[in-house]
């Protein structure tokens, strides 16, 4: 069940990280980008069995 918690988290995370707004457009890609490499990094996890989804 928190596998499943956080790997939602980390989805809306790096939707909420794209630069879409003009105070943000100064960002660029690299706090999608972070939060993108964190999410391919659980993704991996979960498909080696390391991490659970819980369903």
């Amino acid at each position: 069940m928190l596998g499943t918690i956080i790997l939602v988290l980390l989805i809306l995370f790096l939707v909420g990280g794209l630069p879409h707004w003009g105070y943000s457009r100064g960002w660029g890609y690299g706090p999608s980008g972070l939060i993108g490499l964190i999410l391919v990094i659980y993704l991996v996890l979960v498909l080696i069995g390391r991490v659970s989804i819980g369903f």
